[in-house]
């Protein structure tokens, strides 16, 4: 029986600079080289976890609510929020820092799900989790939602059996 971890235990933090090479027209940082680097720190955080060789299985979800300018720097912060059979829910956030005060402002966000794999390259099971802090509780409960809307847009739970979607809808 493996042994339960916190969130904690996954916490991936990178911290970079976005040069010109990295950049648009506009100056700000590619969208696709941002999903790079959370893609990195995500797989981080997922084998932290997991302690095994993990894929991206899945980008749930992406936010680009601010612009990353040219020369910021950029703090990607990635946890476990959720560890199923073989698959994690990573929540990333994506953090910049103002020049002058060294404020930091979140730009970004993202859901990834990974998947731990053997030497195979086949699904393995991995921990449990176990939430600490209220936001790492809300993260925990709402990613079985999230897990479950996705499988019932994929076709693969009937919505009847998404019980958790349902407590949603069905509140008085």
């Amino acid at each position: 029986m493996m042994q339960s971890k916190t969130p904690s235990e996954s916490r991936t933090v990178m911290t970079d600079l976005v040069l010109p090479s990295e950049t648009n027209p506009l100056n700000n940082l590619f969208g696709g080289d941002l999903l790079a680097r959370m893609d990195r720190a995500g797989s981080i955080a997922a084998r932290r976890h997991s302690r095994r060789v993990v894929v991206t299985a899945s980008v749930n979800h992406v936010a680009f609510n601010r612009s990353i300018p040219l020369g910021s720097v950029v703090t990607i912060e990635a946890n476990v929020s959720r560890a199923f059979k073989s698959s994690m829910e990573i929540i990333i956030d994506v953090w910049i820092e103002d020049r002058e005060n060294g404020h930091r402002t979140k730009a970004n966000e993202a859901i990834y799900t990974f998947v731990a794999v053997d030497d195979m390259g086949k699904p393995t099971p991995v921990p449990s989790l176990t939430p600490e802090t209220d936001l790492e509780k809300e993260r925990f409960v709402a990613a079985l939602r999230r897990k479950q809307l996705s499988l019932v847009l994929a076709g693969k739970m009937k919505p009847s059996e998404a019980t958790e979607l349902k407590a949603i809808f069905m509140e008085e």
